[in-house]
C-alpha cells in the first residue's frame, strides 16, 4: 500500500514537472559599482576576531582548544586570501593586526607578493589597524595610541598603506577620546560601530539619526569631529544572510535542475531588507556587514553567495548590490553631499535591555586592571632609558612588553570580560615583557650611572613592592653594606616625592645624591600586610617572603627632569641620627575624642569613639568640611537568564546596597612621623584601610585591601567605597575620558533621548580612568584612581567608586563563566585580594584642576625605583655618576605639558609625543597655549629635521581630510585655537589645550656604543 501510493505521487509530480532545462556555469558579474540614483546596498565582508576571550590569542590563531569555540583564524586568513585571488572583485577587510602579523610572517615570499597586489588593488583593505580592537572605558589614552601606532607601523613597513576608517564594531560603548584622538587625529575619515544603548539606537532609528557628524572634543570642537556611523542592529548580517558552511540562511539555489530553485524569492529577500534599512537613512547608501566573529574559515560559502547576490540582484534591478569596504561606502556618502546632525559627548553607558547597564566591566578584574596600568607607566619610562642608552639590534628590548600591553588594550582583555585562564594568559604575556624590559632598564641605568672608571654596577627592581616586597631593599645592611636606590623621573618637570620602601633593619640612614643627610622616616608594617605579602609571594614566586621586612622607610626624593636621582641607605653609625621611628597610638590606649593627623597644610580629624573621619581642614586654601568615608557592597542579582538578568562580568545589576560595618567598635592605629602620617583601620576581616597624609602634599592618599570577599552565603558582592561631602552638587557631576577630557554628566538624564530609569544605581555609572569630580557654587570634591575603575555620584555631594567584585553567575553575555577570581596556593584557593590606592582633595571652585592634572600625571607615571648594593669601602658618589637629566640643566617642560612617547625607532630617529594636559576653559592659568624648546629638551643632541606626523605617526600631517557639512552649527562652540607649525630654526612645540602632537625627529649623530 505504502509503495503503490508513493508510486502514484511521484507520477502525479511528474505530470506537473516543468519542460526539461538546462544546468550550466553561470559567470556571475560581480563587477558593480555604485550606480545613482539607485538604492546601493554595500556589502562589506569581514571576520571580527577578537585577540583572545573564550581562549587565548593563540588559541584562537590555531585553532586549538576547539572544545570551547571552533575558531582558527589561521584558517580564515587561508581561505579568505584564497577567495579574493580567484575573483578580483570580491573584496574583504581586516582588523586585527595582532593576528595578521602572526600569519604574515609564516607565509612564502611568492604569497607574501601576490597579498601585496591585493592590498595594493583595495581588494583587501586594513581598517582600524590596531594590533586589537581595543577597548574604549577602561584603557589610559597613552596604551589606546601606542597599540594603534604599533599596528599602524606594521602596516605602513609591510604594505606601506594607511589605514583611513576606524571599525570598532563590537566594544561596549564608545568614549569621546575615540572619536576624536583614535580616529580624526589618526587621519581617519569615518568610524563605525554596533553597540550603543537600546533607548538610544531606537530614537536614532525613528528619527533617521544613526549617521552623525561627532564632535567629541569641547576644546579641540570641529577640528576634530569625524562622520560616524551606527549599524542599526548589530554588525552581523540582516537576518537570513549568514553563509558561514554551518549558518541556517537558505542559499541561493540557481541550478534549475535540482530542488527548491529560489532564486527569485532570495532576490526578494534581499531587497526586503534593503529597503528596511534605505527607510533608516539618509542616503541612497546602506551598509551590509557581512560577516560576524571568527567567520570566513571556509570563505567560500560567503563569497559564492554574496556572488550570486550580487549578479541576481542587480539582474533584477530594483537596487544595486555590490562588494564594497568602508571606505568605499565613506567616499559614497560624502559625495552625496548631505547636512548631518551634530553628535557631542560619549556613547556610555551601554545597555542591550532593560535592567542590563553593562557598567560591571568597568571594575571586572581589578587585579588584572591595575597590573596593565602598572606596566603602561613602566613601558614609558623603559622607552625612554632605551633611547638614552640606544637601541640595538640584538639583546633585550622593550618589543616584548609593548606586543603584551598591546593585546591587554582588547576589549575582552583590560575590560575584565575573558575568561579566567585568558586572563591568566594575558598576564603571562605581560610578565614576560616586564621581565626583558626590566633588563633594558637595568643595562641603561647601568650606562648612565657609569663613569668609565668602574665595571658597571648591577641593578635589580620590586615589581612586587605594591605588597611590601622587595628583597634588595629587605637585605640587612651589615658589615658595612649599603643599598643604593636609584630614582627614575620618566615626567618633564622636575618631582618631589617621598619614596617608600620595605626594610628589615630601624638602625638606617639616607642621603642624597650629594652624600647629606636627608630626612627619612620608619613606619611599621601592618600584620595585614606581612600576612598578604606571605600568600602572595608563595601564590605568585612559590618561595617564602615570612619573617624579613619589618618596617617601611620613607624618605624625601627630589629627581629633575627625564632624569634620576640617587638615594644610598645604609647603617647608622653610632654618633649619628638614624631614620625616625614613627610614634603608634592606637584609641584603644587612651581616652582622647578626637585624633589628628597631618604634618602639613592638610589637616584630618578623627573620632577614636566612631572610628571615623569627621573633619577635613587645609590651612592654605581655608576649605573646611564635614566629610565621611564609608564602604558599602551590592548584592549581586542571581538570575540565570536574560530576563532575570544576573550581574556578571559584563553587567552589573544590584540586589540591594548594604553598608560595610564593623561588629565592634574598630580601633584606630595612628602613625606619625616627620614626612607622613597615616590611619589604619581593619573594617573586617577582608577590608583593610590605610589613610596618609604626606606633610608636603595637601591630598589624602587611601590604600585598600579588599578580599577574598566571601561568597558563602550565596551572594555575590560589589564592593564600593563613598566620599560623602556637604557640596550641593546638583546631580551633576564629571568623569574622564580615557585618562583626557572630562565629560559632564547629570544623574538620571541622556541628553540625545528622554531617558526611562529602570537601573538607578547601574545606569549612572560611568568608566574612570582618571578621576572624578563634582563642585557646587564655592568648592569642589576630586577624586584620583590608580586603574580603570566603574563610579558615580548617586546622592549630591557624594562619589561613589566600585573597587572589587566578586560573583557566582553567569550574566550571559557570551563569556560562561562567573566572575570569580581566585587565587592558589597548592591547593588552598581563596577568593582574589586587591591592594590599591585612590585620593581624594577639596578645593575652592576653579582650582582643582592643577591637582587632577598634575597628580594624575604622577599616577600615572610614578618614580622608577632600580637597586644596587654597596661594599663596605666602596664610595658609589666618587666613582658613579649619581644625578642626570636629559634636558637642559635650566629648562623643564611646562607644567601643563607631558611626554608621552620618547622612542627610538632607528639609530638617529625618534618618536616624540607631546600632550596637553588642560581643557579649555579648565584652568585659568594652565588652559594656554604652551611651547616646548626642542633644543633644550634634547640636550646635546643635534636636531637635523623635525617631521610632524598624525598620531599613530604613519603620515604627515598635512593629509587633508574629508570635511564634512553639519545641519546645525554648535553655538556653543568657541574659536578652536591649534599649536602652529615648528619654526626649523627656533624649533620650538606649541601645544594648544588638549592637543597631542607626534613628531619623527632624526638626529645627526653617531650612536655611543656601550660595552655591555
Amino acid at each position: 500500500m505504502e509503495l503503490h501510493t508513493l508510486f502514484l505521487i511521484a507520477i502525479l509530480a511528474g505530470i506537473f514537472l516543468p519542460a526539461p532545462l538546462n544546468s550550466a556555469y553561470v559567470a556571475y558579474n560581480t563587477s558593480a559599482g555604485v550606480v545613482p540614483g539607485k538604492i546601493n546596498v554595500h556589502l562589506v565582508p569581514h571576520s571580527h576576531d577578537d585577540v583572545g576571550w573564550l581562549k587565548t590569542v593563540d588559541q584562537y590563531y590555531a585553532g586549538a582548544n576547539n572544545s570551547i569555540r571552533g575558531a582558527c583564524v589561521q584558517n580564515v586568513l587561508d581561505s579568505v586570501i584564497s577567495a579574493l585571488l580567484d575573483d578580483t572583485n570580491r573584496r574583504f577587510i581586516y582588523v586585527e593586526m595582532a593576528f595578521f602579523e602572526r600569519w604574515w610572517r609564516q607565509q612564502s615570499d611568492a604569497l607574501k607578493a601576490k597579498v601585496k597586489r591585493l592590498v595594493d588593488s583595495g581588494q583587501l583593505e586594513f581598517i582600524n589597524g590596531g594590533m586589537c580592537m581595543h577597548d574604549e572605558a577602561t584603557p589610559h589614552y597613552v596604551d589606546l595610541i601606542d597599540q594603534t601606532t604599533l599596528g599602524h607601523r606594521f602596516i605602513l613597513d609591510e604594505f606601506g598603506q594607511k589605514p583611513r576608517v576606524g571599525w570598532q564594531i563590537d566594544p561596549f560603548g564608545h568614549s569621546a577620546v575615540q572619536g576624536y584622538l583614535l580616529a580624526a587625529e589618526l587621519g581617519f575619515d569615518s568610524l563605525f560601530f554596533a553597540r550603543i544603548d537600546y533607548q538610544d539606537r531606537a530614537k536614532r532609528i525613528s528619527t533617521k539619526t544613526l549617521e552623525v557628524i561627532w564632535k567629541a572634543s569641547r576644546s579641540l570642537g570641529s577640528t576634530s569631529q569625524i562622520f560616524t556611523g551606527i549599524f542599526p542592529v548589530h554588525y552581523e548580517p540582516p537576518d537570513g544572510f549568514n553563509f558561514e558552511i554551518n549558518d541556517v540562511s537558505d542559499p541561493i539555489q540557481d541550478d534549475p535542475l535540482l530542488f527548491d530553485y529560489n532564486v527569485q524569492q532570495r532576490v526578494n529577500d534581499f531587497v526586503a531588507a534593503a529597503l528596511a534599512q534605505a527607510n533608516v537613512t539618509r542616503t541612497n547608501h546602506i551598509m551590509w556587514t557581512m560577516g560576524t566573529d571568527f567567520r570566513y574559515q571556509y570563505a567560500v560559502s560567503w563569497f559564492r553567495q554574496m556572488d550570486k547576490f550580487i549578479h541576481y540582484v542587480n539582474l533584477d534591478g530594483r537596487v544595486n548590490a555590490l562588494y564594497s569596504t568602508p571606505s568605499i561606502y565613506t567616499d559614497a556618502v560624502f559625495a552625496a553631499n548631505k547636512k548631518w546632525p551634530l553628535k557631542t559627548g560619549d556613547f556610555f553607558p551601554y545597555a542591550d535591555r532593560e535592567n542590563a547597564y553593562w557598567t560591571g566591566y568597568f571594575t571586572s578584574r581589578p587585579g588584572f586592571k591595575g597590573y596593565v596600568r602598572s606596566l603602561s607607566g613602566y613601558y614609558l619610562a623603559a622607552r625612554q632609558l632605551e633611547f638614552f642608552q640606544g637601541r640595538y639590534s640584538t639583546g633585550p628590548n622593550t618589543d616584548a612588553l609593548a606586543d603584551a600591553l598591546a593585546l591587554a588594550q582588547h576589549h575582552d582583555a583590560v575590560s575584565g570580560t575573558q575568561r579566567q585562564h585568558v586572563a591568566a594568559d594575558y598576564a603571562l604575556r605581560l610578565s614576560i615583557g616586564h621581565k626583558e624590559a626590566e633588563k633594558v632598564v637595568a643595562s641603561s641605568l647601568a650606562a648612565l650611572t657609569s663613569s668609565r672608571l668602574n665595571s658597571d654596577p648591577k641593578f635589580q627592581q620590586c615589581p612586587l613592592l605594591n605588597i611590601s616586597y622587595c628583597p634588595p631593599s629587605e637585605a640587612n645592611f651589615t658589615n658595612g653594606k649599603s643599598l643604593v636606590v636609584v630614582a627614575y623621573n620618566s615626567l618633564g618637570w622636575k618631582r618631589e616625592d617621598v619614596i617608600r620602601i620595605p626594610v628589615s633593619s630601624e638602625n638606617l640612614v639616607v642621603r642624597d645624591s650629594a652624600g647629606k643627610k636627608i630626612e627619612s622616616q620608619l613606619l611599621p608594617i601592618s600584620n595585614i600586610s606581612l600576612l598578604t605579602t606571605e600568600y602572595l609571594v608563595k601564590a605568585y614566586l612559590g618561595i617564602s617572603a615570612r619573617g624579613s621586612a619589618r618596617y617601611w622607610l620613607a624618605f624625601s626624593a627630589s629627581v629633575p627632569p627625564l632624569g634620576f636621582s640617587t638615594y644610598v641607605v645604609s647603617s647608622a653609625k653610632s654618633t649619628e641620627s638614624r631614620s625616625f621611628v614613627s610614634t603608634v597610638y592606637t584609641s584603644e590606649e587612651g581616652s582622647v575624642e578626637n585624633l589628628e593627623v597631618g604634618q602639613g597644610n592638610l589637616k584630618l580629624l578623627y573620632s577614636a569613639n566612631e572610628g571615623r573621619l569627621t573633619h577635613y581642614a587645609n590651612k592654605r586654601n581655608l576649605v573646611t568640611t564635614l566629610p565621611e568615608l564609608s564602604y558599602s557592597y551590592y548584592r549581586g542579582y542571581n538570575g540565570t537568564d536574560r530576563v532575570f538578568q544576573a550581574s556578571g562580568a559584563y553587567v552589573f545589576r544590584p540586589n540591594g546596597t548594604f553598608p560595610i560595618e564593623p561588629k565592634a567598635q574598630v580601633p584606630l592605629a595612628v602613625i606619625r612621623g616627620p614626612l607622613l602620617d597615616e590611619v589604619h583601620q581593619q573594617l573586617n576581616t577582608w577590608l583593610y584601610q590605610v589613610t596618609r597624609v604626606y606633610k608636603d602634599k595637601e591630598h589624602a592618599e587611601v590604600e585598600f585591601t579588599i578580599g577574598p570577599i566571601p561568597v558563602d552565603d550565596g551572594y555575590g558582592k560589589e564592593i564600593v567605597t563613598k566620599i560623602s561631602t556637604a557640596l550641593s552638587s546638583n546631580k551633576t557631576f564629571y568623569t574622564d575620558s580615557n585618562g583626557r577630557d572630562f565629560i559632564k554628566r547629570i544623574r538620571d538624564y541622556r541628553a540625545d533621548w528622554d531617558l526611562d530609569v529602570h537601573q538607578p544605581v547601574a545606569g549612572n555609572y560611568y568608566p574612570i580612568n582618571l578621576g572624578i569630580y563634582l563642585a557646587d557654587e564655592t568648592r569642589e570634591l576630586s577624586v584620583l584612581v590608580d586603574r580603570a575603575v566603574g563610579g558615580s555620584s548617586l546622592v549630591d555631594g557624594q562619589i561613589e567608586l566600585m573597587l572589587h567584585r566578586r560573583l557566582i553567575n553567569d550574566d550571559t553575555r557570551g563569556v560562561g563563566e562567573a566572575l570569580n577570581e581566585k587565587v592558589c596556593v597548592l591547593d588552598d584557593c581563596k577568593g582574589l585580594t586587591v591592594r590599591g590606592k585612590f585620593y581624594f582633595r577639596i578645593d575652592p571652585l576653579g582650582e582643582g584642576a592643577k591637582w587632577r592634572r598634575t597628580l594624575g600625571q604622577e599616577i600615572y607615571s610614578p618614580l622608577l625605583l632600580a637597586f644596587s648594593g654597596e661594599e663596605e669601602g666602596y664610595n658609589w658618589k666618587s666613582s658613579r655618576i649619581t644625578t642626570f637629566s636629559a634636558m637642559d640643566q635650566s629648562y623643564s617642560l611646562p607644567n601643563n605639558i607631558a611626554i608621552i612617547t620618547l622612542q627610538e625607532l632607528q639609530s638617529g630617529k625618534v618618536l616624540l609625543r607631546l600632550a596637553h594636559l588642560y581643557e579649555a576653559g579648565e584652568d585659568k592659568d594652565y588652559s594656554v597655549v604652551s611651547g616646548v624648546e626642542l633644543k633644550k629638551l634634547f640636550s646635546g643632541k643635534k636636531i637635523k629635521k623635525v617631521t610632524e606626523m598624525t598620531l599613530s605617526g604613519n603620515q604627515e600631517r598635512k593629509k587633508s581630510r574629508l570635511e564634512w557639512k553639519v545641519e546645525d552649527k554648535d553655538e556653543d562652540e568657541e574659536k578652536v585655537v591649534r599649536g602652529g607649525g615648528v619654526d626649523p630654526v627656533k624649533l620650538v612645540v606649541e601645544l594648544a589645550p588638549m592637543e597631542i602632537r607626534t613628531f619623527i625627529i632624526d638626529f645627526d649623530y653617531q650612536k655611543k656604543v656601550y660595552l655591555l
